[in-house]
Formats: C-alpha cells, sequence, structure tokens
C-alpha cells in the first residue's frame, strides 16, 4: 500500500516579516487575518491593512474601469485587486499582490493560472509602508514578468507615475495633478490626475 506524504503546515503572521520562504511554501501557506502579505525574493513581507484614504484611491480607479469595461466589450477580460488575483515572478521567488490588475488576454485554462497569466497593467497605490518596494523593488519584478504598464499612485507626493514598457525596459512618466495619462492599451480611456487623488478624501 503506497504511503501517502502529508505536507506540513505553514503558517505565517506579522512576526514572519523577513522569514525567508519558497515561493512554493509561501503560496500554500496559511496567513493569520488582519494583515497583507507579499513575498519579496525570497522573504516574506507583512504591512498593515491600507488606511481609508488609499482605499478610496482604489476603488475610484477600479469604478472607473468597470465602468470602461461596461462601456467597452471586448478589451478587457478581467480586472481585479489584493487577494483576488496575484503576480508569481517564480525566478526570483517573489508573489505580489497589486492593488489592481488589468488583463486584456483571455487566462490559460487553468485552475490557478497566475503564473502564466500577465496582466497588461498593474496598478499601486503608496503607502508609506510600501513606498520603498512600490518605487525601487517591484518595477523590477513587473517588468520582468512581461506586465506592459505599471501606474504608481502616490497621494503624499500628488503625483501617477506611469512606467511604460520599451523593449526590455520602462520608460518613466511622472504626471501632475494638471495632466491626464491615456494609454494605447485601453483606448479612449483617460486619468484624470486630479480626480484620481481627490479620491483620496472621499471627493467626487
Amino acid at each position: 500500500m503506497p504511503t501517502t506524504v502529508r505536507k506540513r503546515v505553514i503558517r505565517i503572521g506579522p512576526d514572519d516579516n523577513g522569514r525567508a520562504m519558497s515561493l512554493a511554501d509561501f503560496d500554500r501557506a496559511i496567513a493569520a487575518p488582519g494583515y497583507l502579505y507579499e513575498l519579496g525574493e525570497g522573504a516574506v513581507e507583512v504591512s498593515e491593512i491600507p488606511n481609508l484614504e488609499h482605499g478610496r484611491v482604489v476603488e475610484f480607479l477600479r469604478d472607473l474601469v468597470a465602468i470602461y469595461k461596461h462601456e467597452n466589450p471586448g478589451i478587457i477580460d478581467y480586472s481585479s485587486g489584493g487577494s483576488d488575483s496575484k503576480v508569481l515572478i517564480e525566478l526570483n521567488e517573489s508573489e505580489r499582490h497589486p492593488d489592481l490588475s488589468i488583463y486584456c488576454k483571455a487566462p490559460p485554462q487553468l485552475k490557478q493560472p497566475w503564473d502564466l497569466w500577465v496582466p497588461e497593467i498593474v496598478v499601486e497605490v503608496v503607502s508609506e509602508s510600501s513606498r520603498k518596494r512600490d518605487y525601487d523593488v517591484k518595477p523590477a519584478e513587473y517588468l520582468a514578468f512581461g506586465v506592459k504598464e505599471y501606474w504608481i499612485i502616490d497621494p503624499v507626493k500628488k503625483i501617477l507615475v506611469v512606467n511604460i514598457r520599451v523593449g526590455g525596459r520602462f520608460d518613466v512618466k511622472v504626471l501632475k495633478a494638471s495632466q491626464k495619462h491615456q494609454t494605447h492599451i485601453l483606448p479612449g480611456l483617460k486619468i484624470d490626475v486630479r480626480k484620481l487623488l481627490r479620491a483620496a478624501t472621499g471627493a467626487k
């Protein structure tokens, strides 16, 4: 009779920030609630749940994309963020959960397509705990994964930083509140930076 080998249960919590872990183990780890978890270059990264201002900016952009998808069928296949999607970069043992991911192509026919399904656009809203990762670490990871545009929304600096793939690198465009961003990936969609930043206060 064959012997069944049971995998050990892996649990992670706030005290595990910086803990070395493989991508395979992290992907099946049981996480203590109340925190956000990512894996960066083989180390667990634990963050507190972002504040309401952060959430309002994400909500504003998510609603804008949802309206665009409804009015322009056939361009966006799926958009989501947080725990509903993930970016798996096996080369450097990283698992990321962008605030918003926009997929234009249909997914691979797999139950868990995340290591093969590449979003055209990923978005991060900067918080103080994520600032270094969002600016210094994630651009290289998202570029390596094949992302075409990486947007960094910075409510403190009041800018939108757009990383646009050009060959094997990102060109960086910094937009101030008075400017708008248009992307060829989503024809006709205009991102008004002022409205995007004002969303943090709940203003329409």
